[in-house]
This record gives structure tokens, C-alpha cells and sequence, in this order.
């Protein structure tokens, strides 16, 4: 006798959903101008989850310590940036669960000379997911011009470091004597009365320092003091993971090579990458001052963090590269996490009619080479988020008056995005618009920025405009 197939009756009526509708926006893109500046940025996010006490990153030689291989000796001399991004939620059988005891992220600066250093802190800001920055749902589209809008911690903080603002927690100044350690951070990731007990840290600080100091990134539990509560390590017990400490572990999934093709694995950031400081000014070519507009009705695009595997048809890898790291962490600094983008773009109305343009910041579905002649999107956005984070648009009104609004946007995969601006613009005027924006960590790359001439018969690409700010 034949075996009896039995056929689940919901295996046979459930249909296969159908794919998602796309639609494709015919533009030119374009590679962005200007480059990555040389600003060595302390990139500290890798294993983004910690688990285990250890070392998360170290620039200090490796002589003298335990573990010579958690060591990258990389020295730091004049401006730099510090970026940290990590999460705590302690399983049960690991060490930091006992009482849901708070982690600790140190970050600690050493003085290797005979002479003091003095690092100035020019603008830096740190903030929890909770209570500080919780993951709330916001719409696509928010002014915020009193600095109050944000979903997550990188997310607020870079809207902070954006207005130029410095932290209280963030002295002006730190003195390092000769041969000696100072905290820059000794901050927890509290967990305990969180459902799930999980939470994240975020760190951006933009600093200067007038001689030659080592940095590092370190996690351990709170210490307990003799009535239970907690206390925050001492210089000397953060020594003492420094110098006797191990890799901090699980590790994250190992990047995918570079030039291997097929599904890619970016990997996490643990090192020093080059370069903190994108500026672009966009006209029509190197050897003009001006971007012509495009015809009413057409569009162009210039790629922002556009990365391998990534780059819209531009060729164009924006990812700052490393100037050293962990072998099993990202070869390259996929999404430029803190990266401020300063874009100018002197619009120039060639035509004999007035015209008005809007620009837009887009999150288009992700392709190296286009498979259609412009930018895919879904029809009804996906619902991973993307993109979150503030942007600020500056430019002078018809008399003259500077005007700057800051927007705070949400993007879905595929989402092609609201106006920042739309500006009229007279027959032969020019119009400086200056966009700039940090590029946050919990964003995907890439993004595009997008000009359009709206053409009097269709709405913009993006349909909603901000009422501008007086500065």
C-alpha cells in the first residue's frame, strides 16, 4: 500500500503574499563632491551587544599587556573624534545578570609623554535609549526647532553635536598629567525595571588635544557598595581591565571580504576610521560655481553614504576607511555613523520662467548597479526604519534674512521622503541652500539627496515644506 500524503488544508488555501509594489522614479544620480576629511574618529561599536566584562576597543601599545592582541596602538594628536555605541541585555548565566547589576562603559585617555595634555571638548553628548531617547514611533516629517524630537539615543545625539552643543556631563577641558589616565566617559547602561531588560548607550564627542595621548573603551558590571547600592568603577579597576583584560565576548558576525561577491555581512565598527567631515559644494561641474536646476519636471540625486555593494550606479564608496581595526570586525566604516555632511548647492535657474525646486532626502531601495533608469521604491514603505535622525536646511529669504529650519526625518526602506525646502527661484537668480545633517547610528545606508523642479502640473516628490526659523 502507497504511504497516505497528508496535505495541511492551510498549506494549500494560504497564498503566497505578493511581493511589494515599486515604483521607479526616472533621475540622474550623481556622485556626491568633496571627500571625507582626515579626522581619525575612535569608532567603538563592536560587539555592538555586550554580554562579558572586557576590552570593547584599545588604541594603547600592546607592551606590557596581558592580551597584546585586544591592542591596536594607534596614538591620537591634536582633533579627533570619539564615537561609542553599544547595548547591554545580560543573559541569565552571564556574570552582569546577578541582580540586573547596571554595565558600565568607560572611556578612558592616557598621557604616554613627559609633558600635560589638555583635551578640549568642543561638542559631545551621550544619551541612554531609556529613559533618555526611547525608540517611539514618530512621523516621517517633524520640525524641531527646540531640539525635543528624536527616537533613540543616536538619534538625539547627534541632533545635540549637530546645534554645536557640548553635554554637561562633558567637561571643557581635561588635563592629563605626564604618564597619567583620566575618565572621558564612566557612564552605566542601567537595565534594571526594564521590560526586557535591555538598553543602549550612545557617545559623540568632538575633541582636541595638544599632544600625544592612547584611547580606550571598556565594560564592566557596577561595583556594589557595602549597602547594595551601586558605584561606578575607579580609575584603578578601569586599569586594571585595561591592562590585564580581554576582548570583550561574544564577538559580532565576522565581516564578508571586501571583494567577495553574493550576500554580503558588513560587520560592526571596532577601530579607528579616517575621516569625521564630509563638505560638498554641488554645482555642474569642478571648474563652475553653480548647479544648473534640472528641466520642470525632472529630478537628480547625489548619493549619501553609499557604501559597497551600495552605490546606486555612482561607483562611489563613501564608507570611511580604517586606519586600523579588529581582524574580525568591518573592514570599512559602513554608514559613516557620526559623519557630519555640510552640502552647498548654489542654485542656478537657467530658464526664463520662474522656477521652483524642492529638495528632499530619500531612502531608496539599495542596489549597486541600477536594474531600471532611476531609483526604486516601494509604493507603500517597508516597515524596517532606515533613517532617523535631524537635518538642518539654511538659506536666505527674498530680503536677504538668513532662515534655517531643523527637521527631524523618519524614513522606511523605500521610502522617497518629504520636502525639506521648496525655494521659487527667479530667471538667472542664484540661491545658496546649505543641508546639513550627522549621519546617525540605527540608519541603513544609503540615502540620496534629491533636487526636483516642480513642473505646475505634479505634486514634489516630497509635499510638505517646514515653516523656517529666524536665526
Amino acid at each position: 500500500m502507497l504511504p497516505i500524503l497528508l496535505i495541511s488544508p492551510i498549506a494549500q488555501t494560504t497564498p503566497t503574499p505578493p511581493p511589494p509594489e515599486e515604483i521607479v522614479i526616472p533621475q540622474e544620480i550623481r556622485p556626491l563632491p568633496g571627500r571625507l576629511d582626515s579626522v581619525p574618529v575612535f569608532n567603538s561599536n563592536s560587539p555592538e551587544k555586550v554580554i562579558n566584562e572586557g576590552i570593547l576597543l584599545s588604541t594603547f601599545p600592546s607592551a606590557g599587556k596581558k592580551n597584546p592582541e585586544a591592542h591596536l596602538n594607534f596614538p591620537f594628536n591634536g582633533r579627533f573624534d570619539v564615537f561609542a555605541h553599544h547595548v547591554f541585555g545580560a543573559p541569565s548565566s552571564s556574570p552582569l545578570a546577578d541582580n540586573l547589576r547596571s554595565l558600565y562603559v568607560g572611556i578612558i585617555l592616557h598621557n604616554p609623554g613627559k609633558k600635560p595634555v589638555t583635551v578640549s571638548v568642543l561638542q559631545g553628548a551621550s544619551y541612554l535609549s531609556q529613559p533618555d531617547a526611547p525608540f517611539i514611533e514618530l512621523p516621517s516629517f517633524a520640525l524641531n526647532t527646540e531640539n525635543n524630537v528624536y527616537a533613540g539615543p543616536g538619534s538625539r545625539v547627534m541632533s545635540d553635536v549637530l546645534r554645536g552643543l557640548r553635554q554637561n556631563n562633558f567637561p571643557q577641558q581635561i588635563v592629563i598629567a605626564p604618564g597619567k589616565y583620566q575618565m572621558l566617559q564612566n557612564a552605566p547602561i542601567p537595565v534594571q525595571g526594564l521590560t526586557p531588560p535591555l538598553n543602549g548607550r550612545s557617545t559623540y564627542a568632538r575633541l582636541r588635544s595638544n599632544g600625544t595621548l592612547y584611547i580606550a573603551s571598556l565594560a564592566t558590571p557596577a561595583r556594589t557598595n557595602t549597602d547594595g547600592t551601586e558605584r561606578a568603577p575607579t580609575i584603578e579597576e578601569w586599569r586594571n581591565i585595561l591592562d590585564n583584560g580581554e576582548l570583550s565576548t561574544p564577538r559580532d558576525i565576522p565581516p564578508t571580504p571586501l571583494d567577495q561577491p553574493g550576500l554580503r555581512k558588513y560587520g560592526r565598527v571596532a577601530g579607528v576610521a579616517r575621516g569625521s567631515y564630509w563638505r560638498a559644494l554641488l554645482t555642474d561641474n569642478p571648474k563652475t560655481r553653480f548647479l544648473t536646476i534640472p528641466q520642470p519636471g525632472q529630478v537628480i540625486s547625489y548619493g549619501l553614504s553609499t557604501l559597497h555593494g551600495g552605490t546606486l550606479g555612482t561607483n562611489q564608496i563613501q564608507s570611511a576607511p580604517m586606519l586600523v581595526r579588529y581582524p574580525d570586525t568591518a573592514y570599512v566604516a559602513h554608514g559613516n555613523y557620526g559623519v557630519q555632511y555640510n552640502l552647498k548647492l548654489p542654485l542656478y535657474n537657467n530658464t526664463k520662467n520662474v522656477q521652483t525646486v524642492s529638495l528632499s532626502i530619500q531612502t531608496p531601495l539599495k542596489e549597486d548597479q541600477l536594474s531600471k533608469k532611476g531609483l526604486r521604491f516601494f509604493a507603500t514603505p517597508a516597515r524596517p526604519t532606515f533613517f532617523r535622525g535631524t537635518v538642518r536646511v539654511t538659506y536666505r529669504d527674498d530680503l536677504g534674512k538668513a532662515q534655517s529650519s531643523y527637521i527631524h526625518l523618519v524614513q522606511k526602506r523605500g521610502q522617497p521622503g518629504e520636502s525639506l525646502v521648496a525655494l521659487p527661484i527667479r530667471p538667472g537668480q542664484r540661491r545658496l541652500v546649505e543641508v546639513n545633517f550627522l549621519y546617525p547610528p540605527d540608519a541603513t545606508p544609503p540615502q540620496v539627496l534629491t533636487i526636483q523642479t516642480l513642473d505646475g502640473t505634479k505634486p514634489p516628490i516630497p509635499s510638505i515644506q517646514p515653516n523656517p526659523i529666524n536665526q
